[in-house]
């Protein structure tokens, strides 16, 4: 038996979380999955269906009920339920920012109560559009104006971050990690990795490879099971209680350039096809950072974290997945 008990994942249908209810299984924990499965799939937690070790329990964090009842019950969390992706914060803002403050609160209240420990799952979208790279953890948070949605979601997720280190002045234990663009197998075009999943999409069917912009933004792509393999050390190491952490890679890759990788590993005959942003999201106004790379040394140092997919390895993974799945897909 685990000396730290069952675990409890928020949000482990969803893509992080099923890799991580994975890794859990794998490392010899019991897992309990809580999921209202509004972005999560039960698709991704369909290998877990024969194994006793995992329960899964159909809910959402907004019920403060089943939350206490749960987090009461595991003396470790890993908060990783949350409104992600773009396109759905900008489609329903209100239950967003509800769903990944007013959630966090809750699981925040219990562990509090029952001296559970809690990673929260964070985003590099709080750095905003800081033009100076990379960031380390405590680099400035730069926004846009509160009449453009798109900044709702780093301002929430911010939020969650200092409620966590304010609990945590008052005993709570927990730690805080922000994700850089995790892609891999069970990726989905509604929450983490939707630009590699829509490139992948794209490029499978022979249609052109959408680039908003002039593709001249770039980003740093994390393969899921370094994502996992980060978030796992934090949650658990004694040193990384009241810490924030990077995870993420720190290979700086533009947007054209990666939809041109992904054409060439499909040995696709499709195009790049650059789209205005205001075509993309014509219902808002939007702006996108035109850079977001991570300093990772605070992970390397405290955590042991190092990255070790490349970006060529991961893409051709999520790309074998991809097609795989489509066949099922075709089959079933």
């Amino acid at each position: 038996m685990n000396p730290l008990g069952p675990v409890l994942v928020t949000g482990g249908a969803g893509f992080i979380g099923s890799h991580l209810v994975d890794r859990l299984r794998a490392d010899g924990y019991e897992v309990t999955v809580l999921d209202d499965f509004s972005t999560g799939r039960r698709a991704n937690l369909a290998d877990r269906e024969a194994d006793d070790g995992v329960r899964v329990v159909e809910g959402s964090i907004l019920d403060p009920k089943i939350v206490d009842e749960l987090v009461t019950a595991h003396p470790l969390v890993f908060h990783l339920a949350a409104a992600v992706g773009v396109q759905n914060i900008l489609a329903d803002p209100i239950r967003s920012m509800l769903t990944n403050v007013r959630g966090t609160e809750h699981v925040f209240d219990a562990a509090m109560r029952s001296g559970s420990r809690v990673l929260l799952a964070s985003t590099s979208e709080v750095y905003g559009k800081n033009p100076a790279v990379p960031f380390t953890e405590t680099a400035d948070r730069v926004l846009g104006p509160t009449s453009v949605q798109r900044w709702s979601y780093s301002t929430g997720k911010a939020l969650d971050e200092h409620l966590a280190l304010a609990y945590a002045e008052r005993g709570l234990k927990v730690s805080i990690v922000r994700y850089f663009n995790s892609y891999g197998p069970r990726l989905d075009e509604r929450g983490y990795g939707s630009v590699v999943a829509r490139f992948i999409g794209q490029a499978l069917a022979g249609r052109p490879l959408t680039v908003h912009g002039d593709g001249g933004q770039t980003r740093c792509f994390t393969f899921v099971t370094d994502t996992v393999d980060g978030t796992l050390r934090a949650g658990t190491q004694v040193a990384s209680l009241g810490r924030v952490y990077n995870i993420g890679v720190d290979r700086e890759i533009t947007l054209r350039e990666l939809a041109e990788l992904i054409v060439r590993l499909t040995a696709s005959s499709s195009k790049i096809e650059l789209v205005p942003y205001e075509t993309a999201y014509p219902s808002s106004a939007f702006e996108d950072p035109r850079r977001r790379v991570p300093d990772i040394g605070r992970a390397r140092t405290e955590l042991g974290f190092a990255p070790s997919v490349t970006l060529e390895d991961g893409l051709a993974r999520t790309i074998a997945w991809c097609r795989a799945s489509a066949g099922a897909a075709v089959r079933s």
